[in-house]
């Protein structure tokens, strides 16, 4: 039974930090949408930040299997690369939890969601660091500082698709592959 009240909880948070934000939802709010008495909410969670960072941990595995699910043995560490970075980004711009947390952080600046946000890029940074690191294993790629690259390697992707529309007219998928390859595998040199 216990089991049950606390994903209500957390189902009713997630609809709530979506809908809302995470600085607008208070827990009495959650404790409405999830048909529980505010009590109930603290015999789980300490406060409406443990409640955030419980959810925002389970977005990061939904997000971890999303990315798995692109990755293909055939393919090489550059096209899967591209591919999961692309799918995670899609996933960022498809989830509403998400979408709204972003927007947030950048109108608001709420310490707690700027947090859980850094939480979310730094899982994906280490997700993509064991890929960079099995790819050097295997001499598909240079030995490099993975974390290093795969932080470069987001952020670049990040900035293809996010910064650059701001200004300009979107990018292709095919675009963005072509640009990622260019100046993350190819290089500049002649």
């Amino acid at each position: 039974m216990s089991v049950d009240r606390k994903q209500l909880i957390i189902d009713a948070a997630t609809k709530s930090f979506s809908l809302f934000g995470y600085k607008a939802t208070t827990m009495d709010q959650v404790a409405k949408l999830a048909n529980v008495g505010k009590g109930t909410i603290y015999t789980f969670f300490n406060n409406k930040e443990e409640l955030l960072d419980e959810i925002v941990t389970s977005l990061i595995k939904e997000m971890k299997a999303k990315a798995e699910e692109t990755i293909q043995d055939d393919l090489s560490f550059h096209e899967n690369a591209n591919r999961t970075l692309y799918r995670l980004l899609e996933f960022r711009k498809e989830h509403q939890l998400t979408i709204k947390l972003f927007q947030e952080e950048k109108e608001i600046g709420t310490p707690a969601v700027m947090d859980v946000l850094q939480k979310v890029e730094k899982a994906i940074i280490n997700y993509i660091k064991e890929k960079v690191s099995v790819a050097i294993e295997k001499g598909e790629i240079k030995e490099c500082d993975p974390e290093m690259t795969a932080f470069i390697m987001l952020k670049l992707y990040f900035s293809l698709i996010i910064d650059w529309e701001k200004h300009h007219e979107p990018l292709s998928r095919e675009k963005i592959t072509s640009l990622f390859e260019f100046y993350l595998f190819t290089g500049l040199s002649k």
